[in-house]
């Protein structure tokens, strides 16, 4: 998404949380095994923080964590194999950071494996995210808490603030109606809108424990990058209620030069595998009849975006990107596609109605 003006500090109460610091954080007590005394032993909320490569950004986190901090709150912070200075902040902020619980992973995993990692971990009766380069206004958690508590739904989403160097901008939650539960599966169409299943952050909510115990806020284990997809729509196939609240409070760090969204190597091109997981997971679903068309229609705007910026990918990639590409188009349901591709602009429609001609090779198989 392009820059936008920033939000003028006199204007705009966001500008300010965007910019505060949080209070040193203090002492506490730090052990490795079993539950810590700096834990509470009744947990009602646990925040699971993946970590890699972020000691530049880590401090940040950190000090907004200890600004929501409260006696039934845990932190688990999630090193997935760090090779910077990112492992000695985690340790420091393990005896300094009130909850916190520091889990390392001994190999890099990604960020759907290392959120696995934590939810394993999770002990709370509400559970959300965070990562490890992002940053929150003080007291946010608390109020999350309260939202969901008052609401008594599986899940509740939250807009959020965009940072993209010293821009500002807030995201909104796309659905309508505010504070008012709702059955998650009616917010997914209609397929040529934007609905709460594109707004895939898995930070922006808070979900309840009933839902991690039937498996539906694990991850997909190994994906590199749009962990966030089949999750989403998981999500909003089987739980059986959520609500979108006007609650600000989580900052989004883009443009971060270690973020595979900046990276042009192969891990990108997990997002075929994710959206082949969507497609699959829906078109068993009793209502995939009504469903697939935007699953399909979503999973042809993202390889049209991935190709809109093709430049980006190292050359070997980018050829990939292609085949791989052209075999998911014919992987999908045939007459769904050609309902999606003729719904769409002519421009993006006739690249992907070429692309799918492409010859298949060996490596768009694999």
């Amino acid at each position: 998404m392009a820059n936008q003006p920033g939000i003028s500090r006199q204007k705009d109460p966001v500008h300010d949380l965007a910019t505060c610091r949080s209070p040193r954080i203090k002492a506490g007590v730090k052990t490795h095994d079993g539950v810590s005394s700096n834990v509470p032993h009744v947990v009602k909320l646990s925040v699971i923080v993946p970590f890699y490569n972020v000691q530049q950004y880590a401090p940040d986190t950190l000090r907004s964590l200890r600004a929501n901090a409260r006696e039934d709150f845990e932190f688990i912070l999630v090193d997935d194999c760090s090779t910077d200075g990112t492992p000695e902040i985690l340790a420091r902020a393990e005896r300094e950071l009130p909850g916190a619980v520091h889990v390392r992973h001994e190999q890099n995993g990604g960020l759907a494996t290392a959120r696995n990692t934590g939810i394993d971990r999770a002990r709370g009766e509400y559970v959300t995210f965070l990562d490890g380069d992002d940053w929150l206004a003080p007291g946010y958690y608390p109020d999350l808490v309260a939202a969901i508590e008052s609401l008594g739904c599986d899940f509740v989403r939250t807009d959020h603030v965009q940072c993209t160097a010293r821009a500002r901008l807030v995201t909104r939650v796309p659905v309508g109606r505010r504070n008012v539960v709702m059955n998650p599966r009616d917010a997914i169409l209609p397929a040529d809108r934007s609905t709460s299943v594109d707004y895939a952050y898995a930070w922006a909510g808070v979900y309840h424990r009933r839902l991690v115990d039937k498996g539906l806020v694990h991850f997909t284990d190994g994906l590199r990058t749009a962990e966030d997809r089949p999750w989403i729509w998981k999500l909003h196939r089987e739980a059986e209620s959520f609500a979108a609240v006007n609650l600000l409070g989580v900052f989004y760090r883009r443009g971060v030069a270690s973020s595979l969204t900046q990276i042009g190597d192969v891990r990108q091109l997990d997002f075929i595998r994710a959206f082949d997981q969507v497609i699959e997971e829906t078109a068993q679903d009793a209502d995939a009849k009504e469903l697939l068309p935007k699953a399909v229609r979503t999973y042809c705007a993202i390889i049209s975006h991935h190709l809109g910026s093709i430049e980006r990918f190292e050359p070997a990639v980018a050829k990939k990107l292609k085949s791989m590409s052209a075999a998911a188009l014919r992987r999908m349901p045939q007459d769904v596609l050609d309902e999606a591709l003729d719904s769409m602009d002519l421009q993006r429609a006739t690249k992907l109605r070429r692309l799918r001609r492409r010859p298949a090779t060996a490596g768009a198989a694999a």
